[in-house]
């Protein structure tokens, strides 16, 4: 406990009381005298986190933190979107920097905010972005297509969603066979997809395929999701078979990938979600599809086919 010492002003006799300061993460059990060393840089009053807070986005601010000059702050995100006015008190921003305000969150450390995750560190404030961009417990969005879905998670949490929400089809083994057939090939009045999860190599891999309509051709795709992260992916390598009406398109890769191809008979794509970029490769051929995929483990013999 800290000892309140009262503050005496030299200009009259009134007494007046020590600032209060509200401190989190700190308890103090009834019955323990034991003596803990002070731990700097740690330990972040509330009043202190709601000066970092940005009044506009509610999130944390990094430099350069801007101020008005009434010392009202905002980040530099928001700045723009409030057309250079404080958003408490409407004067001109400026270019004016709260210095202290950045010094002071140079002094902190804080827990990553994917601790309900499982992510238990603690981190200077100003390296708590670059690891939460790489933090192994960061959840990764829903990558059903079609939909507005917003559920994130771990992959063992996602594909159990995909299951039992969005009704995709699961497969588990080495063999997978898929054929889309159409009466004309050269027609596709309405766009179609369709997702299927696979395990392989106690792995969670995302097969995609769509057929839409390109102007005035029709075009079909296939492609690759691995579900992890791209340095996972790069252990894995694949072939993508792509073919109809007489062609074919064979590629290989690795998931991690980005290659891009653009021209007549194919285009490329790369998919996306909250967490940054899930992996993956595509093709596409015009005409009548049917799809193919062999993917193994890099550096061994094992291989699984989808036909």
């Amino acid at each position: 406990m800290m000892a309140t010492t009262a503050y005496i002003d030299d200009s009259c006799s009134e007494v007046i009381d020590p600032p209060k300061t509200e401190v989190l993460d700190v308890a103090e059990l009834p019955g323990d005298h034991t003596q803990h060393p002070p731990k700097p840089n740690v330990v972040v009053s509330s009043s202190v986190r709601e000066l970092l807070e940005c009044p506009v986005c509610l999130s944390a601010m990094y430099p350069p933190i801007h101020q008005c000059s009434n010392g009202h702050t905002l980040c530099s995100g928001c700045k723009p979107r409030v057309h250079n006015r404080c958003p408490t008190c409407r004067h001109e921003l400026g270019n004016i920097r709260c210095l202290a305000l950045e010094k002071v969150a140079a002094s902190l450390e804080v827990p990553c905010k994917y601790q309900s995750f499982g992510c238990s560190g603690i981190y200077p404030y100003y390296s708590k972005l670059k690891h939460e961009s790489q933090c192994q417990f960061r959840p990764y969005s829903c990558p059903y297509a079609g939909s507005e879905c917003t559920v994130a998670g771990d992959i063992p949490y996602l594909v159990n969603h995909l299951k039992d929400d969005h009704k995709v089809d699961m497969h588990n083994g080495c063999t997978f066979n898929h054929r889309y057939v159409k009466p004309n090939p050269h027609e596709v009045e309405n766009a179609t997809w369709m997702l299927t999860v696979f395990s392989c190599f106690g792995q969670y891999f995302c097969l995609h395929f769509e057929a839409f309509q390109l102007g005035m051709s029709p075009v079909y795709i296939a492609f690759l999701r691995f579900m992890g992260d791209d340095a996972e992916a790069k252990n894995y390598s694949y072939s993508l078979e792509v073919g109809g009406t007489g062609r074919k398109m064979i590629w290989q890769g690795v998931p991690g990938a980005s290659e891009t191809v653009t021209g007549r008979s194919g285009i490329a794509t790369t998919g996306s979600s909250s967490r940054g970029t899930w992996p993956c490769s595509s093709r596409a051929v015009t005409g009548r599809s049917s799809s193919c995929v062999s993917l193994g483990e890099s550096g061994r013999n094992n291989k699984m086919m989808i036909s």
